[in-house]
C-alpha cells in the first residue's frame, strides 16, 4: 500500500473543531470527506505544526500547518461478481444504474453475495479510486430489493462526499411510480380524517409523520408521532382505475420503506406489497377479471424509482435521468386499464 501526504495551511476564522476545519480547508483535489478525515485523525495520520493530533475536537488557529498522511485505497473485502447491469450513466466519479427487481443493494448477513455492490466492483474495476480508503462504490441511497429503478453510486471519495451532502440536504429529486389499492383522491372525506394526511393544490396528497422500527417486527417500519424520524411523502394520481390507481410519489425525506409505510398508513397500500399490503383483493366487477387476477398475482410491491435528478458533485452540472416502467408493472397497468367501463 502506497502513501501520499496532503499539506495545507488553515485559513482565517477556522471552525472550532479540527475535523470541521480540515474539511473546510483541505484541497479539493485531495477528495477527502469529513468522515474520512475524522478516521484519519483518529488513526494518528494528521499533524498540526508537526505534532500528531488525534482529537477531532481540537482547536486550530489561522496559519496552522497541516499534514495528512493518506494511504492509497486498498481492495474491498467485498468480492467482484460478474452480474449484468443496466448502466444509465457513468463517468470517472459516479455511475447511475437502473436496478432490477430482486437485487439487494449492499451485502448483509442474509445476502453476502449477488448484490449491486458486488456487481459494481466487477463492472467498475480499476476505475474505482476509493471511497473511505477502500476500492468500493459509495452507496449514498438505497432502494428495496424488490423495488426497481434508478440509483446513483459514487466511484470516488469526492463524489461520495458531494452526493451524500445533497441527499442530507434533501435536494435530490426522486420520483417513484406505484400502483396502489384504491384511489387517493382529495374528495375522499376519509383521507382528510387520517392524522398526518392533507391535500395541497392540484390534488396532491401530503403525508407527514415520523417513522421508526416496528415494536414487534424489526424488519418493518411504523408510523409514530413521538421520537422516530421525520418523514414527508407526496403523491398524485396519474391514472384512476376505479379500485386502484397508478400514482406518482416523491420524497421530501428518504426513510426506509417510506412510500410503502405512508401509503399503507392512509389506506392505499401498494399492490403486491408482502409487508404492508395485507391481504387485500380488488373487486372483480370494477377491476375486471384480468385486473383482479393481475393484482392478486403480482409478486412484489408495485414500486419503481422512475426519475432521479441531482447536481454532479464534481462538475456542478445538473443531471436528470428517467427509467421506463418495468415490464411486470406495465403489464399490471395494462390489465387494470382493460377494466369494464362504468355505464352512463
Amino acid at each position: 500500500m502506497g502513501t501520499t501526504f496532503v499539506s495545507f495551511t488553515i485559513q482565517a476564522d477556522p471552525p472550532k473543531r479540527l475535523d470541521k476545519a480540515l474539511s473546510r480547508d483541505v484541497p479539493e483535489q485531495a477528495s477527502l470527506s469529513r468522515s474520512r478525515l475524522a478516521k484519519l485523525i483518529e488513526a494518528g495520520a494528521v499533524t498540526v505544526n508537526g505534532v500528531v493530533v488525534t482529537d477531532a475536537r481540537a482547536k486550530l488557529d489561522e496559519d496552522d500547518a497541516i499534514q495528512v498522511q493518506v494511504d492509497t485505497a486498498e481492495e474491498s473485502h467485498i468480492g467482484p461478481e460478474d452480474i449484468p447491469l443496466d448502466v444509465v450513466f457513468e463517468d470517472d466519479d459516479l455511475i447511475v444504474i437502473n436496478k432490477p427487481s430482486g437485487m439487494v443493494v449492499h451485502p448483509a448477513p442474509g445476502t453476502p453475495g449477488g448484490t449491486l455492490v458486488n456487481a459494481l466492483i466487477h463492472h467498475c474495476g480499476d476505475s474505482l479510486s476509493g471511497v473511505g480508503g477502500s476500492k468500493r462504490p459509495g452507496i449514498v441511497h438505497r432502494i428495496d430489493k424488490e423495488t426497481t429503478g434508478l440509483l446513483v453510486s459514487a466511484k470516488s471519495d469526492r463524489a461520495h462526499h458531494g452526493l451524500a451532502a445533497q441527499f442530507e440536504a434533501h435536494t435530490v429529486i426522486r420520483h417513484y411510480h406505484a400502483v396502489c389499492y384504491g384511489v387517493p383522491d382529495a374528495y375522499d372525506p376519509r383521507l382528510r380524517g387520517i392524522r398526518g394526511t392533507s391535500f395541497e393544490s392540484a390534488n396532491i396528497l401530503k403525508i407527514q409523520t415520523h417513522l421508526a422500527r416496528h415494536k414487534h417486527d424489526r424488519q418493518k417500519q411504523q408510523v409514530v408521532w413521538h421520537n422516530g424520524r421525520h418523514a414527508v411523502t407526496r403523491a398524485r394520481i396519474m391514472e384512476d382505475f376505479g379500485v386502484a390507481a397508478l400514482i406518482e410519489c416523491w420524497l421530501e425525506t428518504g426513510r426506509t420503506h417510506q412510500i410503502r409505510v405512508h401509503m399503507a398508513h392512509c389506506g392505499h397500500s401498494l399492490i403486491g406489497d408482502p409487508v404492508y399490503g395485507g391481504k387485500r383483493k380488488l373487486n372483480v366487477k370494477v377491476a375486471g377479471e384480468a385486473g383482479a387476477v393481475a393484482a392478486r398475482n403480482f409478486p412484489r410491491q408495485a414500486l419503481h424509482a422512475a426519475t432521479l435528478g441531482f447536481e454532479h458533485p464534481v462538475s456542478g452540472d445538473h443531471l436528470s435521468f428517467e427509467a421506463p416502467m418495468p415490464q411486470d408493472m406495465a403489464d399490471l397497468v395494462a390489465a387494470l386499464q382493460a377494466r369494464p367501463q362504468a355505464k352512463t
